[in-house]
């Protein structure tokens, strides 16, 4: 009995392994958990894009403020962790989004083609229904703000940006340059309002997503949804702006 006992403890680590893994397949092989991952990577991405406006209105503060933000930051140790974890969360997202809207083109192409097989009726002139359309431009926003994304780390991280002098500037004197920037200010300011959209409702369907949908709630939460958004966008609009015409 203790000898079954014991090999059932040794071999129960590599069992629950196995069920984890197994269970994590599962979920992202059916389109409800895609949706249920998605909604908590867009939701923790949301986290996440408090946390940076909050960081980077400090350049409101002063360039003491923002340049000892910016040492602290990147005197983290676990920096390099959030930065990783923060890409796997971002290409969780983006993968998913893309595999989301092909399962939800061909779905729509499957009961298009179904219907004509049973009612010979011309197609509608708008081809799509407004989820169709909803999902169509949630998939735009998101090509979009990736566009974006990749060139805000041009500018920040890689230092690539040919109109900015990166040699002996410190952080403040860095983004100072390229919030003004004629190249990057338009940039920044078109990218951030495709943010919003991209927020204002990609928040809300994000609980739906999860299952916290309710009759009385979710109308609350589109409303939080909007609000969450102009916040968002507004802060971070509000800074090529300072850079580009205040400053």
């Amino acid at each position: 009995m203790v000898t079954k006992l014991a090999e059932k403890q040794q071999s129960s680590p590599s069992a629950g392994g196995k069920s984890a893994t197994k269970w994590i397949m599962t979920l992202l092989s059916s389109s409800i958990g895609q949706k249920f991952v998605m909604g908590i990577t867009g939701l923790l991405l949301c986290g996440f894009l408090v946390v940076h406006l909050a960081g980077n209105l400090l350049v409101y503060v002063g360039a003491d403020a923002y340049n000892n933000y910016a040492k602290e930051l990147h005197s983290m140790m676990l920096l390099p962790v959030a930065e990783t974890g923060l890409f796997l969360l971002l290409f969780a997202h983006i993968a998913l989004a893309f595999k989301l809207t092909s399962d939800n083109r061909k779905a729509r192409q499957i009961t298009y083609h179904e219907k004509q097989s049973k009612i010979q009726e011309p197609p509608s002139i708008f081809g799509r229904t407004p989820m169709g359309r909803t999902s169509s431009w949630m998939f735009i926003s998101g090509s979009i703000i990736l566009i974006f994304l990749i060139m805000h780390m041009i500018d920040m991280k890689l230092h690539l940006n040919p109109t900015v002098d990166y040699k002996d500037q410190s952080p403040y004197g860095i983004i100072v340059q390229v919030l003004g920037s004629v190249l990057s200010a338009p940039i920044y300011i078109v990218g951030t309002l495709v943010l919003g959209f991209h927020l204002s409702h990609g928040f809300w369907s994000a609980f739906q997503s999860l299952g916290l949908n309710h009759p009385k709630y979710t109308p609350w939460i589109k409303k939080l949804a909007i609000l969450f958004a102009i916040v968002i966008a507004a802060g971070f609009v509000s800074l090529p702006l300072w850079g580009f015409f205040i400053r």
